[in-house]
């Protein structure tokens, strides 16, 4: 294991730490300020804690186990199976968000906008100061880092649109705009999801992307 990934493996340690904290407390004032918008991008958060803690723990098995002669495994197919089972999670929680998000169509319900704009913006600023930190030099760059780095661009772009949605509702009082840029957020969710599990199953059944089979 070379220097970059020993300071990858940290990387990506702090930015999960600070990611599940952020993930908490928005998933926690999404149900008490009742904004499904800000709701969606706490869970969506969690989606990148699952992934940016898949590539930190990748990071430390390489490590152990590339000192090991013993090993004689593939050590890609264990960071593939835990990609496979929290992209079924991932999917599962954009469904349900989607249902909530149809129930609060029909039954409309009073939202906290300013308390739930406040956090959506922290939640915007961590995943900026996150980006920074799994920022890296492509020519030293590895898989893991990429996918981690883009995970988060692909957060404060969540983040962005909870914050949207809630400042249109308040100004013009239109809660389902709110409830709409949640809709959307959990598409992010799925179309991630669905990524995730057709190339971590593709490394799970040994199904070479270029030989054209399905």
């Amino acid at each position: 294991m070379d220097d970059h990934q020993h300071s990858y493996e940290r990387k990506t340690m702090w930015v999960v730490l600070l990611t599940a904290v952020t993930m908490v407390v928005e998933i926690y004032f999404g149900i008490t300020t009742r904004s499904m918008a800000l709701l969606a991008d706490g869970i969506h958060m969690g989606s990148h804690v699952l992934a940016i803690g898949m590539s930190w723990i990748a990071y430390i098995l390489v490590r152990r186990l590339s000192g090991k002669r013993t090993f004689r495994g593939n050590a890609d197919k264990i960071l593939s199976l835990s990609g496979y089972s929290s992209g079924l999670m991932l999917l599962i929680f954009a469904f349900v968000i989607i249902f909530e998000a149809i129930q609060r169509f029909i039954q409309p319900v009073d939202i906290n906008y300013r308390e739930a704009i406040g956090i959506a913006i922290i939640g915007l600023i961590v995943n900026i100061v996150s980006a920074f930190m799994l920022h890296h030099d492509h020519e030293h760059s590895d898989h893991n880092i990429r996918a981690a780095y883009l995970h988060v661009i692909a957060d404060a772009l969540t983040s962005l649109s909870a914050i949207i949605g809630l400042t249109a509702a308040m100004i013009w009082d239109i809660p389902f705009i709110d409830t709409i840029a949640a809709v959307i957020s959990s598409l992010v969710i799925i179309k991630w999801s669905v990524g995730l599990l057709k190339d971590s199953g593709k490394v799970l059944l040994d199904i070479d992307k270029g030989s054209g089979n399905t």
